[in-house]
């Protein structure tokens, strides 16, 4: 089907006058004169190929070509009308869509009040969230497949990314709860020196393994690592069973399982960072209505 060139000027002016039927009245509601209004119109009908109205002594009429006309005209008006209000929200952040990943910890602490400040606010907006370890949302923060991350120990300088830190926590011993240690209120990293571990990989999160390989190396040994789970619901899940121990953020004592104990360790000094991520030349402008969501409590409470 060829596409018809009818310029909205006119058919504008065809649907006030199909409404009125009079031009001068036609002519006051557009806000100019009578002649142009009756050059639109003939302009209009030359396109079309017949008369829109008849014209008589009686007034003017809309012909069957006019009437036909009449609702896919207002159509194509109310369709523009929309689609501009609607560019005009999504281009100032009142609605569209914005893509979320978090590390699965900081559903437990950080997420939740965020979402909820950000929804407060931005009702109409869609929001996509998805769990991920840090290290494949960083990846797709890059690839533009998500607009916001929720990371552990982000990388210190990006030339690309932007990063403002929402949370930071010690560490605890994750261990069964009928472990000779659990019995302890706090517990020497030294004393683990011995026992198996359950840790994520190092690729999902380099930075954290890092810090958790370097409170064991800190305290004379390297960990033995006898199974690798990459959530930290599923770390827990195996130290439950017995597999082994673990080291993870403060935040994880919020899965509660009753075979598994936290406890404090000591030395205590090491803290794990959680931030917030984003693309320094994002253009989409529902990132920073969430960045400033985090203005009400900038320790990422909320």
């Amino acid at each position: 089907m060829e596409r018809p060139e009818l310029p909205l000027q006119q058919l504008h002016a065809f649907v006030v006058l199909a409404e009125e039927l009079h031009f001068g009245r036609a002519a006051t509601r557009l806000g100019i004169a009578q002649p142009p209004l009756s050059q639109q119109i003939r302009r209009l009908e030359d396109k079309v190929g017949h008369a829109l109205f008849s014209r008589g002594p009686g007034g003017i009429t809309l012909t069957p070509a006019g009437r036909e006309l009449l609702p896919a005209a207002r159509h194509a008006l109310n369709g523009l009308a929309d689609g501009l209000a609607a560019a005009r929200d999504v281009g100032s952040g009142r609605t569209g869509r914005l893509r979320i990943g978090f590390a699965a910890s900081l559903a437990l602490t950080v997420l939740p009040g965020l979402l909820r400040t950000f929804r407060e606010r931005f009702p109409a907006v869609d929001l996509d969230i998805q769990e991920m370890t840090t290290t494949p949302q960083l990846a797709a923060l890059r690839e533009r497949t998500m607009d916001i991350g929720l990371v552990r120990e982000p990388p210190t300088d990006d030339a690309d990314l932007g990063f403002a830190t929402v949370l930071t926590e010690p560490f605890v011993a994750v261990l069964p709860s009928a472990h000779p240690f659990a019995a302890q209120r706090a517990v020497r990293v030294e004393q683990l020196a011995d026992c198996p571990f359950v840790l994520l990989p190092r690729a999902v999160g380099p930075s954290l393994y890092d810090q958790i390989t370097g409170l064991c190396i800190a305290a004379g040994f390297t960990p033995r690592v006898a199974q690798h789970a990459v959530e930290w619901q599923t770390v827990c899940a195996l130290v439950e069973t017995g597999l082994g121990v673990s080291l993870a953020p403060e935040s994880i004592r919020r899965i509660r399982l009753k075979g598994v104990a936290f406890r404090r360790i000591e030395p205590n000094t090491t803290r794990t960072r959680a931030a917030v991520a984003w693309r320094k030349n994002d253009s989409n402008p529902l990132v920073p209505r969430l960045l400033a969501a985090l203005d009400r409590d900038p320790s990422g409470r909320l």
